[in-house]
């Protein structure tokens, strides 16, 4: 299992990469994130949705609620223009961050 303090600067970017694909909702998104990560990862409920929270603040995400299913209401969310951007530049963030890990481990090897 990945330590959630590794993860934490990247789970916007995983929701992003998620809802990018398709509107979708907190249990289908947390499901797809475990999933995914051959569950080696898996957020908390507490986590995803103060990520939502935040998204959306930032004008990243919107929420929308569904049809009733099996009678109640779900929050959706879709992501906006400027999440596209916002997903874009965490993806070329973790280019960056890859490419410094992959030296270390060149480093490591050469020793």
């Amino acid at each position: 299992m990945i330590s959630s303090d590794v993860m934490r600067g990247f789970n916007d970017l995983l929701i992003l990469s998620i809802i990018n694909k398709g509107d979708s909702y907190g249990y289908e998104i947390s499901k797809k994130i475990t999933e995914i990560s051959n569950t080696k990862y898996s957020l908390k409920e507490t986590t995803l949705y103060s990520a939502f929270s935040r998204l959306e603040k930032n004008g990243y995400i919107l929420g929308y609620e569904s049809d009733k299913t099996f009678g109640r209401k779900r929050t959706y969310y879709k992501i906006s223009k400027s999440g596209k951007i916002y997903l874009s530049s965490k993806l070329e963030e973790w280019n960056e961050i890859e490419t410094v890990i992959n030296l270390f481990v060149k480093y490591l090897e050469e020793v």
